[in-house]
């Protein structure tokens, strides 16, 4: 007995050391302080082909929101295109060095999509977006911030018990065809990973001081 008693204390640390998430270091992005993103169009794994646009439309509020210059996206691709570069694989992979030569931003925001669209159930259905984020040094080369993208939109049944469930779906599956909801799932994605406590983006240089938090 007196064996079990000493054995416990040791479990309960174990345990509850497993449970313990250690805090996001923020150590590259304080000492960069970096003033300027490039947003390249993202990587479109998904099988939904307007995905990577799509995203790319939404993104650039929420990042000056947060206090940083964002390079105007459509001009940035139009750019690109016109130079060799017509997707965003091959945008992706340009070199820093050529970016810091013909852009001169601080750093760039690289964006994979995994998962976009509505997908049908029975009684609901979900509009989801999900990916994952990384913003890297144009000087270094050093990841600065990184974070998944995700969040899911579900249709709602109005409090109509079972016929309302499955009349909402119906209604919602046909309404998908007209009204795509990716822009607002995507808003919430970024809103979820750049405010995030656990590893939100910190603010830039051009966010007001008194709303700085």
């Amino acid at each position: 007995m007196k064996m079990i008693f000493k054995l416990i204390p040791i479990v309960f640390v174990l345990l509850t050391g497993c449970a313990t998430v250690p805090p996001y270091d923020y150590t590259a992005l304080k000492n960069e302080s970096p003033r300027s993103i490039l947003v390249l169009p993202p990587l479109n794994n998904s099988v939904d082909v307007s995905a990577s646009y799509t995203y790319l439309s939404t993104i650039t509020m929420p990042l000056a929101e947060k206090g940083y210059y964002v390079y105007p996206v459509a001009v940035i691709d139009t750019f690109l295109k016109e130079n060799g570069l017509p997707t965003p694989a091959e945008m992706q992979s340009i070199s820093l060095d050529k970016i810091s030569e013909n852009i001169g931003a601080d750093s760039v925001l690289y964006v994979t999509i995994d998962n976009w669209g509505q997908e049908y159930k029975v009684l609901s259905s979900v509009t989801i977006v999900k990916g994952h984020a990384k913003l890297v040094s144009v000087k270094t080369g050093t990841l600065l911030w990184d974070a998944p993208v995700m969040a899911e939109l579900a249709s709602d049944s109005g409090g109509n018990g079972l016929i309302g469930a499955l009349v909402n779906a119906a209604i919602t599956q046909i309404a998908g065809n007209l009204v795509d909801r990716t822009p607002q799932a995507a808003r919430l994605a970024h809103s979820i990973a750049f405010d995030s406590k656990e590893r939100g983006l910190l603010v830039g240089p051009y966010k007001p001081a008194e709303t700085k938090k």
